[in-house]
C-alpha cells in the first residue's frame, strides 16, 4: 500500500489512485488520520466517523494556504530588503556622525575637567606654598625672638649670679633697686606659647572641586554601600527601639508595646540611639541609610566613649563633642555637633542618606546617593575610632547593603 505522501503526490500531479480495499477512486481526505481515502472508507470503512472532506476541497484549501504563506514570505522579504536598504544604510551613515559627536563630547568634557583640575592644582599648590612660607616666617620670627630672649635671660642670670657670688654684703644690700630692675626685665620676656599660627592651616589644601570629584568617584564605585559587616550592635540599642533580625533596621517602638531589655553598660537607656558594630580608624568608609519612611532621625558617627546612660546631652547625639550627625526633625535638616546646629538647605527630601568617612583627610561627608549631591562636609581631627551612630523617633531607618 502506498503511503499518504505518495498518494498526495499522485493527486497533485493529476494521477488517479485507487483504494486497495474498495478499488474505487481516492477522492476523499481523512483529516483525522491525514491520508487519502475513498467514499466507501468514509461511509462504512475504517474512517467512518472521522473528519473527512472531498479531495478537491482539501486540495483547494492547501493551495490557498500555500498562496497565503508565499504572500506572507514575499511581504516579509520586502520588509527585510527595505530594512537592509533603507534602515541599516541610514544607520550606518548616522553611526559615523554619532560616533564622531560622542568622541568630541568625551574629549571636550575630559579637556574641560582636565583644565579645571590643572587650574585647581596650580591654585592649591600656590596656596600651600604661601601657607608654608607664612608658617616658616612665623617659625623664623619666633625662633629669633625666643633665641634673643634666651640670650638676654642667660646674660641677666649670669649677671645676677655674679652679683650674688662676688658682691660684698655691704654693697649687695644697696644694689636691691638694680637687682629689681634686672628681675623685672626677665619677667617682661614672658612665656613661649604654641599657637595655631605655627601650624600649617589644613584649609589651604581644601578644595570643593576635588572633594566633590573624590566623593563622586567613591560613591559611584562598587563599594558605595560599604561593607556587609556594617550593622547595628544590639547591645547598644535603646529600649525605645527595636532591631530587626538582620541587625540593619531600627524601628521606633510606641510606649504601649515597649519591652525592657536586660541591663548592658553599652546600651542607651534614655535617648533612642544605637551604634554600629564596626569601629573605623583608617582607610575610606562609605555606607547608605534608608530614611524614606522616617520623619525624625539622626545619622552620623561618634566615639565609642560616648555616654550611654541618662537623659543629659552627654548621651544625646549631636549635643556633645563626641558625636557628629545629620538630623531631620519637623521638616528641617541640620548638621549637629557639640550642641551647635548648622541648617541645611535640602531641595528635595532624600529617601536615602549616604555617609563617607575618609580617615586620611579626616573628612566626614553626608550626601544624597541618587544625585550624589553633598549635603554637608566637615574636616575634623578625629582622635579615636568612630562608630556609626543613629537615632530614630518616627517609624524606621535601615542600613542598606
Amino acid at each position: 500500500m502506498e503511503s499518504a505522501t505518495d498518494a498526495e503526490s499522485g493527486i497533485f500531479s493529476g494521477e488517479c489512485e485507487l483504494c486497495v480495499e474498495h478499488e474505487t477512486e481516492l477522492d476523499w481526505f481523512c483529516g483525522t488520520e491525514l491520508k487519502l481515502i475513498c467514499s466507501h472508507c468514509a461511509i462504512v470503512g475504517p474512517c467512518h466517523g472521522h473528519t473527512v472532506t472531498p479531495l478537491a476541497t482539501r486540495v483547494t484549501a492547501v493551495r490557498n494556504q500555500l498562496v497565503d504563506v508565499c504572500e506572507k514570505i514575499q511581504l516579509q522579504a520586502l520588509r527585510i530588503e527595505r530594512f537592509i536598504d533603507q534602515t541599516l544604510t541610514a544607520k550606518e551613515q548616522k553611526l559615523q556622525t554619532a560616533a564622531s559627536t560622542a568622541r568630541e563630547q568625551v574629549v571636550a568634557q575630559i579637556s574641560a575637567a582636565r583644565e579645571a583640575l590643572e587650574e585647581e592644582e596650580q591654585r592649591l599648590l600656590e596656596e600651600v606654598q604661601r601657607e608654608e612660607e607664612r608658617v616658616e616666617q612665623c617659625l623664623l620670627t619666633q625662633r629669633a625672638h625666643w633665641s634673643q630672649a634666651l640670650e638676654s635671660l642667660s646674660q641677666t642670670r649670669s649677671s645676677l649670679v655674679h652679683t650674688l657670688t662676688h658682691t660684698p654684703d655691704a654693697q649687695l644690700v644697696t644694689s636691691v633697686q638694680e637687682i629689681a630692675e634686672r628681675v623685672e626685665e626677665t619677667e617682661g620676656v614672658g612665656e613661649p606659647c604654641d599657637t595655631e599660627q605655627l601650624n600649617l592651616n589644613p584649609a589651604c589644601s581644601d578644595s570643593k572641586l576635588l572633594r566633590s570629584l573624590w566623593a563622586t568617584a567613591v560613591l559611584l564605585g562598587p563599594n558605595a554601600y560599604g561593607s556587609s559587616n556594617l550593622k547595628f550592635d544590639e547591645r547598644t540599642v535603646s529600649p525605645l527601639l527595636s532591631l530587626s533580625d538582620d541587625f540593619c533596621t531600627l524601628t521606633f517602638v510606641h510606649k504601649k508595646i515597649r519591652q525592657s531589655p536586660p541591663y548592658d553598660p553599652a546600651r542607651f537607656d534614655c535617648w533612642p540611639n544605637a551604634l554600629g558594630s564596626v569601629p573605623m580608624s583608617s582607610g575610606t568608609h562609605s555606607w547608605v541609610v534608608d530614611v524614606g519612611q522616617s520623619a525624625a532621625f539622626k545619622v552620623g558617627v561618634c566615639y565609642s566613649s560616648l555616654e550611654r546612660k541618662g537623659s543629659g546631652n552627654e548621651a544625646r547625639l549631636g549635643y556633645n563633642s563626641q558625636s557628629w550627625v545629620l538630623s531631620h526633625y519637623d521638616g528641617d535638616y541640620s548638621f549637629c555637633h557639640a550642641g551647635k546646629k548648622v541648617p541645611l538647605q535640602v531641595v528635595k527630601r532624600p529617601q536615602r542618606i549616604g555617609l563617607l568617612l575618609d580617615w586620611l583627610s579626616q573628612t566626614l561627608m553626608f550626601y544624597e546617593p541618587d544625585s550624589s549631591a553633598v549635603l554637608y562636609s566637615i574636616t575634623h581631627h578625629f582622635s579615636a575610632p568612630l562608630l556609626l551612630a543613629c537615632a530614630v523617633t518616627d517609624r524606621s531607618i535601615t542600613i542598606l547593603h
